[in-house]
This record gives C-alpha cells, sequence and structure tokens, in this order.
C-alpha cells in the first residue's frame, strides 16, 4: 500500500494532459508500471486516481455485495460510470479523458493531493472553495470521525 503525500499545483493542457511533479511521480515509483484507474468522486466534484493496487482491494470488497438487491446493483453502476484505466507517460504525463475533465469542471489550474492511498484530482478553484466551506466546524469533524478510536494507546496526536 501506498500512502501519498502532499499537494500540488499543475496545469492541464488543451488536451486534459497534467505532467505530474517529480515529488509526487517519485512516490508513485513503486506502482507506477501497474497502471492507474481514475474516476469520479462519490461526494465531491472531483477526481480520484486510484493505483491498481489500491482498485483491486477496492473492487474485491465491491464484489462481494449482493447485485440481487437494487440498492447494490444502482450504487455499483453508479459508482463505476465513466472509470477508465490510464498510465503515467514517459515523460511523466497523465491524460485525463474529456468526459471526466467535464465531470470534474477542469480548466486550467489543477490541484493534485493525497487522499492516503489515492490522489484527488480538483479544478484549482473548486477545491480551494470546498477547503474553505469546510474549515469551519473542522475541530468538531476531527474529533468526531478520530475521538473515537476505543483504545488507550495514543497513536494519532
Amino acid at each position: 500500500m501506498v500512502n501519498f503525500i502532499g499537494q500540488y499545483d499543475c496545469k492541464a493542457d488543451t488536451k486534459g494532459r497534467i505532467m505530474l511533479p517529480v515529488a509526487l511521480k517519485n512516490q508513485m515509483a513503486p506502482v507506477l508500471n501497474d497502471g492507474f484507474v481514475i474516476k469520479r468522486s462519490v461526494f465531491r466534484s472531483c477526481l480520484e486516481l486510484y493505483p491498481m493496487q489500491e482498485w483491486n482491494t477496492l473492487m474485491q470488497k465491491m464484489n462481494k455485495k449482493n447485485r440481487f438487491k437494487k440498492k447494490n446493483d444502482d450504487f455499483i453502476r453508479r459508482f463505476s460510470a465513466g472509470v477508465k484505466m490510464v498510465e503515467i507517460d514517459g515523460t511523466g504525463r497523465l491524460l485525463i479523458p474529456k468526459n471526466l475533465i467535464e465531470v470534474a469542471g477542469i480548466a486550467k489550474e489543477v490541484v493534485l493531493t493525497s487522499a492516503i492511498n489515492i490522489i484527488e484530482i480538483w479544478d484549482k478553484d473548486s477545491y480551494e472553495k470546498v477547503l474553505e466551506e469546510t474549515a469551519e466546524g473542522f475541530a468538531e469533524l476531527a474529533e468526531e470521525v478520530m475521538g473515537e478510536d476505543g483504545d488507550d494507546t495514543d497513536d494519532v496526536s
């Protein structure tokens, strides 16, 4: 499992190619040859870039869902809509498919940001707006999400 670190400002060219910053490309080195999957985010207007190993782990979990339950079938269909396999080319560029550029509203300025084991790809203005919107109340959210670990160890500070 790769844990990505950092936020990177980039530019997308007219064909939807993004030159990956060297620091991010270096972090991707262990998984670069396996390829990636890119998809729309469930909750926000951004894209998610999964290393193939992470995608396969997620698909194993999804494959356990009973497809004869309508809500599962509907979820799987929507979740996988627009999913594409992508690679980083020899010069370190990522080509984002046109339909996904439109979904994420990506213009020219792009933010690539780590989300633990995946990379989120945002239009810069959208990303800054979401950060602003979620700033208020973040302390309470952090306490709610991370505050109830159930054990006495102090692994996260």
